[in-house]
């Protein structure tokens, strides 16, 4: 090896080991300064470093041995230093993973339970922007709050987006690229833009399609994201896309 390939080699070694003293030094936890500021940032959580746009700390509850990805971000309200009341706005429950480069934003209610893992650039928000008025550019009119819930055990495929009012139950499956809004039961696979139930699971028959039964457990009237052709109907006046 040529003079110039050792100390290629030497040098390319030397920034592996600092970048790796670097995020580890950097990484988010309980017991560094950077986490005093949660409401709850439970034994064994980390935020990997580098860390993506925190805000709103005192309103962030995050469990036990949960993992948050590089370059999340989770805020709570419309930016630092507001005072948003004395209960917590995002709850992160234990033992759950966050996939890199998501967002989770926060203004009224964000509810994760247990054990739920996502894949990277995982978007989900309780606010919207409205369109009540037609003349107002749809970003300056005042955004409208809608509570979501992720049940324990469910899994969120790489690049979904949840809506705001968007309720999924226990151990779901939410397909990759998915926009979801509505209520979902315990035990679906729920994929499309629109996103709707496309298996369910039936006790003692297994895993169906809608065609065999499966989606008999999907409420009536579950309000998903608009189609595109007639989906206007389907969505309540005043709500939009992600924002």
């Amino acid at each position: 090896m040529s003079l110039r390939g050792v100390v290629r080699r030497a040098v390319g070694s030397l920034v592996h080991r600092l970048w790796t003293t670097v995020r580890a030094a950097g990484a988010v936890s309980a017991a560094s300064p950077a986490g005093y500021g949660f409401r709850r940032l439970g034994q064994g959580a980390c935020l990997a470093f580098p860390v993506g746009a925190v805000f709103g700390e005192a309103w962030i509850e995050i469990g036990d041995h949960t993992l948050v990805g590089e370059r999340v971000s989770i805020s709570a309200g419309m930016g630092p230093g507001v005072d948003l009341g004395p209960g917590s706005i995002v709850r992160i429950g234990g033992s759950c993973s966050i996939g890199r480069g998501s967002h989770i934003v926060g203004h009224q209610s964000i509810d994760i339970g247990d054990h739920v893992f996502t894949g990277p650039y995982v978007y989900i928000t309780d606010q919207n922007h409205v369109y009540d008025d037609p003349e107002t550019p749809i970003g300056r009119q005042w955004p409208r709050n809608n509570p979501v819930v992720i049940g324990s055990g469910s899994w969120l495929g790489a690049g979904a987006i949840i809506l705001p009012g968007t309720r999924i139950g226990r151990q779901c499956v939410v397909a990759g690229g998915a926009v979801v809004r509505g209520e979902f039961p315990d035990h679906s696979v729920i994929a499309g833009v629109p996103a709707r139930v496309v298996r369910h699971y039936v006790p003692g028959e297994g895993w169906l399609p809608p065609h065999l039964g499966g989606g008999r457990a999907e409420p009536a009237g579950t309000r998903s994201a608009p189609a595109a052709t007639g989906g206007v109907r389907a969505e309540p006046a005043g709500s939009v896309g992600a924002a």
